[in-house]
């Protein structure tokens, strides 16, 4: 993933000494050939695995899973953040706490995209305290399907979700790890 190093080392922008900015390339602008390059690399590491969906949160995870999904040839399902009216009210649901945000909020996919015995993939762009995965793991339990692991595109290894979510027995790959943003700096 040495193209996805160079983006984040290149384009990267830090605040504070725990926000990665890298929106020019992942969740506001988007590259869509390193978006492929992501896409290949996960499949290069679940590929073995069956998998009947890939479930990702809205926003920032979608492009990265239906990219993924092309490889995977399944289809992608995102949890919803909030309600709307055109939304199925038969909903698995899942909290997560937002920490940029301070709030706890609902996320939710529709019951009829998410049965039981599927065998599901969870894909997001970034993992810090793990609350979001945590989440879709919520509802994948509800569903009484399987969640077979988590792809990252960028894993904060500095926080601790990635350890919060092994002790659940989740399965995390990220392609980067991210060590430290200390002083501003991208430290890989």
């Amino acid at each position: 993933m040495e193209i996805l190093r160079h983006a984040i080392l290149d384009q990267g922008r830090v605040i504070g000494n725990d926000i990665l900015k890298v929106d020019s390339f992942l969740n506001h602008q988007l590259d869509v050939s390193l978006l492929n390059t992501i896409g290949r690399a996960f499949y290069a590491h679940f590929g073995q695995l069956k998998i009947d969906k890939i479930l990702t949160a809205e926003v920032s995870g979608i492009a990265i899973a239906a990219i993924a999904a092309q490889y995977f040839k399944v289809p992608v399902v995102f949890a919803k953040k909030t309600l709307s009216k055109n939304l199925d009210p038969d909903t698995w649901e899942g909290s997560v706490y937002s920490y940029t945000k301070g709030q706890t909020y609902q996320i939710r996919v529709a019951r009829r995209y998410l049965q039981a015995d599927e065998k599901v993939l969870v894909l997001d762009d970034f993992l810090a305290n793990g609350e979001a995965i945590k989440g879709m793991k919520e509802i994948i339990d509800l569903a009484g399907a399987q969640m077979v692991g988590a792809g990252v595109v960028i894993e904060k290894s500095f926080q601790p979700g990635a350890e919060k979510l092994r002790e659940l027995g989740v399965d995390v790959h990220a392609l980067i790890r991210v060590v430290s943003l200390d002083n501003g700096q991208i430290n890989l």
